[in-house]
């Protein structure tokens, strides 16, 4: 699988961030207000928008990152808009340690790699690295590979009734929201752009 381009960390970025957990849910409603709700979504989609107060378009402004415009303008244009997608690195929500994926049967070779949000568990859209795998808290330095985006595979099933848990990386897998975005030239040298907005998409 080809690996999405990735969104530039840039030191220009301003706050606030926004991030909308977001849900699809058919609401039926009966006469004797009762209700009947169905859930259309397995798991959320998320839809970011950040702010950059300084983009530079030369190296003027190294405390900014050098050319950081091309760096944010190239990825949009790369992706035509909301067309294509990239792998977004959220600074808060990107890693986890000793997080629980499954248990073995005997039989099942493949686990899909997860995380857990308070007590929500849901699938990670791009696992960006793994750093260890345990069977019982045991690690395991063979007999398992990654299998993009979001797969673990182990060359044997593991045992009936064996824990496995994993510290890995990840990212979501995003596209833009619009075909149209505003980039300023407030000052010589020197851009922003007020809103970015974009949401995660399902792998």
């Amino acid at each position: 699988m080809t690996t999405p381009p990735s969104f530039p960390a840039l030191a220009g970025q301003g706050w606030s961030v926004h991030k909308r957990p977001t849900f699809s849910t058919r609401v039926a409603s009966h006469v004797s207000g009762r209700e009947v709700r169905s859930p259309l979504y397995a798991y959320t989609l998320y839809e970011f928008e950040l702010g950059f107060d300084g983009l530079s378009s030369g190296s003027s402004y190294p405390g900014i990152g050098n050319a950081s415009l091309q760096s944010l303008m190239g990825l949009y244009l790369q992706c035509e808009g909301q067309y294509g997608t990239f792998l977004y690195t959220d600074p808060t929500d990107n890693a986890v340690v000793n997080q629980g994926i499954g248990t073995g049967d005997g039989a099942t070779t493949s686990f899909m790699f997860q995380r857990a949000l308070g007590g929500f568990l849901e699938p990670v859209s791009w696992v960006s690295s793994v750093a260890n795998v345990y069977l019982n808290g045991v690690a395991q330095t063979s007999g398992w590979s990654l299998v993009q985006p979001n797969m673990l595979n182990f060359s044997a099933a593991p045992a009936s009734g064996i824990v496995i848990t994993v510290d890995f990386s990840y990212a979501f897998v995003c596209r833009f929201l619009d075909d149209q975005e505003d980039f300023e030239n407030f000052m010589s040298g020197l851009w922003k752009v007020d809103a970015l907005k974009f949401r995660s998409v399902k792998p």
